[in-house]
């Protein structure tokens, strides 16, 4: 079987690129590298440059390849940036992926893995969320994604195309070998953040806000292993090939860690004190958000490797000690 994976030379597609090389498909890699790294790209996948949005990119890439499935990875997915520039992420995250989508109509590619986001489900009325609890997005990017999973609704109905919507919150950590990490320009994300000062790179991190309904008073969120994350969007495809029928699930580690709590964490890891300030909040922070996995566990047969927050920031500070420039 021929997958494409778009999006492929990214942080989370790039480790999902890793692990389905392992197994018996042929992987094609499709990254416009505005975000991605080709030194993330194995030389065992087929790699193609090129855009979601451009239609002739597709009908290259398609009318070549011909793949049997198809992982989407390509979004834009700053939430703050959403609020600001909303255009460019309907423009890039829904326009793209309609574009996408007709070309797998074209060519009658069958299955869909859709990297979702558990930001469409806004601020939940009950933790941990689950996957068919009400979605309320409360910015751009969670409406975004929330519009391509109702797109994928009607796309069933209408020429039976099946898809598997994956949703969740804090990818992180890196692969093992610790040749294969988490490598944005600029950085947002909380941990490869807090290991910038171990490294270096800044003198201190900055919580934002303390007065939150927390046990520490820093927001909580949930953490999951980006490997552990690529097995679960293998296992949706094996469903879909087993099962031919779309679902959704919430993916999670059905434990939240708050900041104080991952800054501790990586104290541990590293032996670095990591001096850190107290900011005022940030608007639009919810206090806590957590997803319940159980579905996704039960129906998919999902398991996680990395079940601890200091293993996963072990193998984080492992891929930055190793590559403290990134990837290029």
């Amino acid at each position: 079987m021929k997958v494409l994976v778009c999006g492929g030379a990214g942080y989370i597609g790039s480790h999902l690129v890793r692990e389905i090389s392992k197994l018996d498909y042929q992987v094609v890699v499709f990254d416009n590298l505005s975000k991605g790294h080709k030194e993330a790209v194995p030389s065992n996948a087929t790699f193609e440059l090129g855009d979601i949005r451009n239609k002739d990119d597709l009908e290259r890439m398609f009318s070549k390849h011909r793949p049997d499935a198809v992982f989407h990875f390509c979004a834009s997915i700053e939430v703050g940036e959403s609020v600001i520039d909303p255009l460019k992420y309907y423009d890039n995250n829904v326009s793209g992926t309609v574009v996408l989508l007709q070309a797998m109509q074209k060519y009658q590619t069958k299955y869909f893995i859709f990297s979702s986001t558990a930001a469409l489900f806004g601020l939940p009325k009950k933790i941990p969320i689950e996957s068919d609890d009400p979605t309320f997005p409360i910015n751009p990017y969670g409406d975004t994604k929330l519009a391509v999973e109702n797109i994928l609704k009607w796309c069933d109905q209408a020429f039976g195309l099946k898809s598997v919507c994956l949703r969740y919150f804090n990818a992180c950590g890196a692969d093992a070998q610790g040749d294969l990490g988490e490598d944005h320009e600029p950085e947002s994300h909380l941990i490869p953040i807090v290991l910038q000062v171990p490294l270096g790179k800044r003198e201190k991190v900055y919580i934002f806000g303390s007065d939150y309904q927390t046990p520490d008073g820093t927001c909580v969120r949930d953490y999951v292993h980006v490997t552990d994350l690529a097995t679960a969007h293998i296992k949706a495809l094996e469903y879909l090939i087993k099962h031919n029928k779309s679902d959704r699930f919430n993916l999670g580690s059905g434990k939240g860690y708050s900041v104080k709590e991952i800054i501790e964490a990586a104290r541990r890891v590293t032996g670095h004190p990591i001096p850190a300030d107290l900011k005022d909040r940030r608007p639009g922070d919810p206090d806590i958000l957590i997803a319940d996995s159980q579905k996704a566990e039960q129906v998919l047969g999902w398991k996680r490797q990395y079940d601890t927050i200091d293993s996963i920031v072990a193998t984080a500070w492992n891929f930055h000690q190793k590559n403290p420039n990134g990837l290029h």
